[in-house]
């Protein structure tokens, strides 16, 4: 807490209001004490410019375009770390020795099978099941299979759950996309990498073998860590407030992945690429931007700008140098829609409509692309963000429970309702 005051006159009366003073970005006022004192709330739709929680585990600066896990610029760990490492620094704070990220990769690894019980779950579901709706069943029921992991008191479950959510999620996104193709499941190999494991339980069939390319493995990998996490946005809050309940962690992960759902949240990648799609050629962008720029017209260009990001979005850059590489790889460098995302890129960052409003490319723009050009539907584009947010999730989870000053979360409501009246019989009205 730094030694300024906010001072808050109202009705006559004035009001102290203690102002916080975070490591980086803006002061926060602390008005935890103003409705006992002065009977009023604050009103912020959508909790803009809200803090509400202490957390040391993600940093944005949207106005330089920052993006830092526990203080580590995520260009940084883009470039020599991987998920798993990124996994380990986001729960325990810390980049890990050689001999601790050893230790963590063999627990993660030996928990990647799912109880085999959980097989026959997913015949409960429709072939046609969105993946999805899958893993929010799934992973909710995850407490009804692991009981031992259960109890949010005890820090040692607390780590227990957290490791088998890490390790099994990808196992369970991988059934959720086999049962929806009608393929068979494919176990995990602990010989593989966590990407890699997650590429060949998807993309392997009993008839023949499946070999992972490095090229892809490492985009995918990259794709996990740059999702990793994203500080307090929908999911991550949700996450949070039903862990404030002391709602059991699959259940929380479960509530996390339903808000990813969500077209605004996660899904913002599949409405990226199915608008590239629409696009379809080079020679119809000027129509298209024509359109964004006439707000009568609906349309709006998905993939560009950000609620958080007013400069660029750092995982963009990391994400179109992927694209290249896979589409290079894969033999499509001239894949239309890559032509019709990068001429767009180009037209946006240079037209002053654009540019005035700050409506860079942000990390949906490309991710789509990758995710299609390895074969993926583009009903799993989210299933595999919410593999990726995983860690995050629980991350944010465990610092919440750990927090003494974290309470049942309770929003308040600027009430428009009808004032107090009587009731009417039925016969008088």
């Amino acid at each position: 807490m730094s030694d300024k005051v906010a001072k808050l006159e109202l009705d006559g009366k004035t009001y102290d209001l203690p102002v916080l003073k975070p490591t980086l970005g803006p002061d926060v006022l602390d008005i935890r004490k103003l409705y006992g004192e002065a009977d009023v709330f604050t009103f912020d739709p959508g909790f803009t410019s809200t803090a509400a929680c202490e957390s040391a585990i993600t940093y944005i600066d949207g106005d330089v375009g920052e993006l830092l896990y526990r203080g580590y610029p995520i260009e940084q760990l883009a470039e020599k770390s991987t998920h798993l490492e990124v996994c380990y620094l986001l729960l325990y704070g810390e980049l890990p020795t050689a001999a601790q990220l050893a230790d963590f990769t063999q627990r993660v690894t030996k928990h990647t099978m799912v109880h085999e019980q959980m097989h026959y779950f997913f015949r409960g579901f429709r072939r046609d099941a969105h993946p999805m709706a899958t893993m929010v069943g799934v992973v909710g029921a995850m407490a009804a299979f692991y009981h031992d992991s259960t109890d949010i008191n005890d820090p040692w479950q607390r780590e227990v759950a957290a490791i088998r959510m890490i390790a099994k999620l990808p196992t369970i996104a991988a059934m959720a996309y086999k049962y929806s193709v009608g393929q068979p499941f494919v176990y995990p190999k602990n010989a593989l990498s966590y990407a890699g494991n997650f590429l060949h339980m998807c993309f392997a069939v009993p008839a023949e073998e499946y070999v992972v390319s490095p090229i892809l493995e490492k985009a995918m990998d990259r794709i996990m860590m740059l999702h990793a996490d994203h500080e307090q946005n929908a999911s991550t809050s949700t996450v949070r407030l039903a862990g404030s309940s002391g709602a059991n962690p699959f259940a929380c992960i479960a509530a996390g992945i339903a808000c990813l759902w969500g077209p605004a949240h996660g899904g913002a990648n599949q409405a990226c690429l199915e608008m590239l799609k629409e696009i379809g050629t080079v020679d119809r962008i000027p129509e298209y931007i024509a359109k964004a720029k006439d707000k009568s017209s609906g349309f709006r260009l998905m993939g560009f700008g950000h609620r958080v990001y007013k400069n660029f979005d750092p995982r963009a850059k990391v994400m179109k140098e992927s694209a290249d590489e896979v589409l290079g790889l894969l033999g499509i460098e001239n894949n239309p829609l890559l032509q019709v995302a990068k001429e767009l890129e180009r037209i946006a960052l240079e037209d002053d409509y654009f540019v005035s409003k700050k409506l860079y490319p942000n990390v949906d723009f490309y991710s789509g692309i990758i995710l299609e050009a390895m074969g993926f539907p583009t009903s799993m584009f989210t299933p595999i963000f919410a593999i990726s947010r995983t860690v995050g999730w629980i991350s944010q989870w465990k610092e919440m429970i750990a927090d003494k000053n974290q309470k049942i979360g309770r929003p308040r409501q600027l009430y428009i309702g009808p004032q107090k009246r009587d009731y009417v019989d039925l016969r008088h009205r």
